[in-house]
């Protein structure tokens, strides 16, 4: 399993889990320690995400552009 899969599988959805989580902290009234660092668990998970949401994926690694780009051009060829 390459990173970029483990990536895809893992990292970027346990991120956008991490944010979520950040907000339930925050937004809880029972426990003052998670409440205090709610603010930083989503800053911690919002970092992460924009980390891993700019690896492509494996589909698209290396080819610089999008498969519809050459669907597009495929008259302006000469």
């Amino acid at each position: 399993m390459s990173f970029r899969a483990i990536n895809e599988k893992y990292l970027e959805p346990g991120s956008q889990i991490l944010m979520v989580l950040g907000i339930v902290a925050l937004c809880q009234p029972w426990n003052m320690p998670l409440h205090t660092y709610g603010v930083t668990i989503i800053l911690i998970g919002l970092i992460g995400f924009n980390i891993t949401s700019k690896i492509p994926r494996d589909e698209q690694a290396g080819t610089g552009h999008g498969a519809d780009q050459q669907a597009r051009n495929a008259g302006a060829q000469h």
